[in-house]
């Protein structure tokens, strides 16, 4: 075995069918076997993944989605809901750059800042605010109104902290979901 090989602790790539995929000029891939509802409200930044099997619901209100984000499969992101005056309204749900949503998670977030992880199998609640830097644990349920302060982890059900993050996770993370992209090829 190759000793560069060896000590190479990156994922190997991930390849998928061009056909399957649809790609924007701004570098976004969209799975076909995605599901965009109300797509004229759904703002995808640039440099974006979204696999099989994710609901995007921008016909409840605007996405709007950073760049550098990948949505795992099977995840369903939906706008905020508040009763008021006898009546729902929606909310605006908006996420930053250098995000990763790992697969068959749920998120009805107000708002997911930059440099965010949510692990997968996750239920980020309605009116949840998910501050920069942040760590979510691999399935994680948010209850409604949450909030996750900057450079901390919260995990369980229901979430809660259970430690913090040093001030170079906004780095490691950039350069994760950066990596992420790079590494989702078309076959050749």
């Amino acid at each position: 075995m190759d000793l560069t090989t060896a000590l190479d602790m990156e994922e190997a790539p991930i390849y998928y069918n061009k056909a399957d995929y649809i790609q924007t000029n701004s570098g976004n891939k969209v799975s076909r076997k995605s599901v965009l509802c109300g797509s004229t409200n759904i703002s995808l930044a640039g440099k974006c993944v979204v696999k099989p099997g994710v609901v995007l619901r921008g016909d409840l209100h605007l996405l709007r989605i950073g760049k550098y984000c990948i949505i795992g499969d099977g995840s369903v992101l939906r706008p905020s809901t508040k009763k008021y005056k006898g009546s729902f309204g929606f909310f605006p749900m908006t996420i930053g750059d250098n995000v990763t949503i790992g697969a068959r998670t749920i998120c009805s977030a107000a708002q997911i800042g930059a440099c965010v992880d949510i692990g997968e199998d996750c239920i980020i609640a309605k009116r949840c605010i998910i501050k920069d830097n942040s760590m979510i644990l691999p399935g994680t349920v948010l209850v409604q109104d949450t909030v996750v302060p900057p450079h901390t982890v919260f995990g369980g059900s229901p979430g809660r902290y259970v430690g913090d993050l040093p001030e170079s996770f906004s780095k490691s993370q950039q350069a994760n979901a950066a990596s992420q992209y790079r590494k989702f090829l078309p076959l050749a």
